[in-house]
């Protein structure tokens, strides 16, 4: 089996089959597990340089939706060199990873067309339902039922730890300029972890706010969780919350209860580590009752 993987919650989810080995190729954002990196890149983007501010990523990527171009190039000499029998991409984002339907497109051009598996889930329950998926096209089926299994007790064992306590009202931001209150997944993960997502609406992409609406949500914490952005990157983006007067008066700054999280590797990737999301979560809402991971989460400055 040679596969390629051009969105890094596949990769991750075949790491956590223990299948990582079948990959020929990843994308160039996947870097989990640490065994990937070492592989070819099959993917480039044309917007994203890691330099830009935020709002200005959010014009670029709008200005290239709006005229039909991809925010991503594949590296077709490498695909063709590579001649995989299993494609893994998606279709839930074509701002996250190349768009199906080019990803299609292309691999009809192989002189033996591979067959194209597409994740697209958008609950924490389909994203689960992926690894039976990913297995399957992978060659090993009967490897999904124990990677499932040991990610629902991580989860059964958060929602026993927060049982019976008050669900605080929880904001999950997306991205600062512009806002972008959380989606898809994102309302479960909270849900599960003790929370009531104030904005998120679950099985639904995520979606432009406005600050009135988050001002009249009155979120008791905050939690930072960009997109493609790990934590430090994150707090860079802090002057451009700080600049809104809504923001001071929100409940879970006056209180502290703002956090800046590694939006890339733990909540924009519906793969395993959503596990590790949720336990994320449920050490910000309820202190004490979960530890989370080590380093995972950082308290945003009240200045």
């Amino acid at each position: 089996m040679k596969a390629v993987s051009l969105l890094p919650a596949a990769t991750e989810i075949a790491g956590a089959l223990g299948l990582a080995g079948r990959l020929a190729a990843v994308s160039h954002e996947c870097d989990w597990p640490e065994e990937v990196r070492r592989l070819p890149r099959a993917t480039a983007c044309t917007v994203q340089d890691g330099t830009l501010e935020s709002g200005e990523v959010d014009r670029r990527v709008r200005a290239s939706l709006a005229a039909g171009e991809s925010l991503y190039r594949l590296d077709a000499g490498l695909l063709r060199r590579l001649a995989p029998e299993v494609i893994l991409t998606q279709a839930v984002c074509d701002v996250c990873a190349p768009e199906y339907g080019g990803v299609a497109a292309f691999a009809r051009t192989l002189a033996r067309p591979p067959r194209v598996v597409s994740l697209d889930p958008s609950s924490l329950e389909e994203v689960l339902g992926d690894f039976a998926r990913v297995a399957e096209a992978l060659g090993a089926p009967e490897r999904a039922a124990p990677a499932v299994a040991a990610i629902r007790a991580r989860l059964d064992a958060v929602a026993t730890a927060v049982a019976g306590r008050p669900r605080p009202r929880a904001l999950v931001l997306e991205w600062a300029d512009p806002p972008y209150a959380t989606g898809h997944w994102g309302p479960d993960l909270v849900e599960v972890a003790g929370g009531t997502e104030v904005l998120g609406r679950a099985g639904e992409p995520s979606r432009r706010a406005t600050w009135e609406a988050i001002a009249a949500a009155a979120p008791e914490v905050v939690v930072l969780a960009f997109c493609g952005y790990a934590a430090e990157r994150t707090l860079r983006d802090l002057p451009l919350l700080r600049a809104r007067p809504e923001w001071a008066a929100l409940p879970a700054v006056r209180a502290g209860r703002v956090f800046a999280v590694d939006g890339n590797a733990f909540f924009s990737r519906p793969g395993p580590r959503l596990a590790d999301s949720v336990e994320i979560l449920a050490g910000l809402l309820h202190p004490g009752s979960v530890p989370p991971p080590s380093g995972s989460a950082a308290p945003v400055p009240a200045s």
